[in-house]
């Protein structure tokens, strides 16, 4: 996913709001919006959080190497939390703070006329952008999820479900701001437009705190989810010469690697190399089925069983 869908997701938004972001700071010097200063702060920090989200993305493929044996597929998940906290400290605390700022000392507004120009072409741009990021997200999505929320709280790549979160804000935080300039010049009265850019800031420090809940569970170790838990056990038992296995133990690295540990217990009459090519097919069936297992151990206990024994054995013969 981090290297398809996700990536058009995040460089549609970057282009979106690039060139939202610019013109809501033009209509903001021009009209004296409070409201449309905090959407242009909004869509800043949404282009500049694509921007390193993008980065997390190119850092998270690099190779595995010495001092990285299990390779930074969780650079995407630390720009991933670096991100939210941008959105909640800049985003929403500088809308709040200028929100509160005109309500104290309010200004009068002029001609709305470029606001809503402005906020009608960032309704055009932040849905085409929208629509891009859920495309990705529903393209990521298990075989078994239909609700939007289900699939949104529990995907793993933070490059879709961040796009999706910024831009779905994004149209809310327009549909706040052409309230507040509306209500604002309608009843004459600039402490609409201060209330919008309150609201729009609350709204961006609620996302924020969905965001770094979803990225601190991954940054953690989050594992896979029970159904495939039990497909796992499912798999593993029907592979001939599989006696049992206990709960797998998973842990996602990436968004599509993730780190798979088994512990086998094989039939007791296989030979050491009978017992290897078991666990080359076991892990040939899981990997057909779930390709995101990149990385499979796999504990035999009747190999570690065998060669106890013959430990034991040769320590009581006596010496040649």
């Amino acid at each position: 996913m981090a290297g398809g869908s996700s990536k058009s997701a995040l460089y549609g938004g970057l282009a979106a709001n690039v060139g939202i972001a610019v013109s809501k700071f033009v209509a903001a010097y021009l009209t004296g919006s409070s409201a449309m200063l905090s959407e242009g702060i909004h869509s800043f920090v949404d282009s500049g959080n694509a921007v390193l989200l993008l980065y997390g993305i190119k850092q998270s493929q690099k190779p595995a190497t010495a001092s990285h044996p299990f390779g930074r597929s969780k650079e995407l998940y630390f720009w991933g939390l670096i991100v939210a906290v941008l959105i909640f400290a800049i985003g929403g605390g500088m809308s709040f703070y200028e929100g509160l700022k005109h309500i104290e000392h309010p200004e009068p507004l002029t001609d709305p006329f470029w606001n809503y120009v402005v906020l009608g072409i960032a309704v055009a741009f932040e849905s085409w952008a929208s629509w891009l990021a859920i495309r990705a997200l529903y393209q990521a999505k298990a075989a078994n999820q239909t609700s939007f929320w289900k699939i949104l709280s529990t995907s793993r790549d933070p490059a879709v479900y961040a796009s999706v979160l910024e831009n779905l804000a994004a149209l809310v935080g327009v549909a706040i701001a052409l309230a507040g300039v509306y209500f604002g010049h309608r009843l004459n009265n600039p402490t609409f437009d201060g209330a919008a850019s309150i609201a729009i800031g609350l709204l961006l420090m609620l996302v924020a705190v969905f965001l770094v809940a979803r990225t601190r569970a991954l940054l953690v170790g989050e594992g896979v989810s029970e159904p495939i838990l039990e497909d796992l056990q499912t798999i593993g038992r029907q592979q001939a010469g599989v006696l049992d296995l206990r709960p797998p133990l998973t842990m996602y690295l990436g968004p599509a690697d993730v780190i798979l540990a088994l512990d086998v217990e094989f039939e007791d009459q296989l030979s050491a190399q009978q017992v290897e090519v078991a666990i080359d097919e076991l892990q040939n069936a899981i990997r057909a089925k779930y390709p995101e297992f990149q990385r499979i151990f796999i504990e035999a206990k009747s190999i570690t069983a065998k060669q106890r024994a013959q430990s034991d054995t040769a320590a009581l013969l006596p010496p040649m």
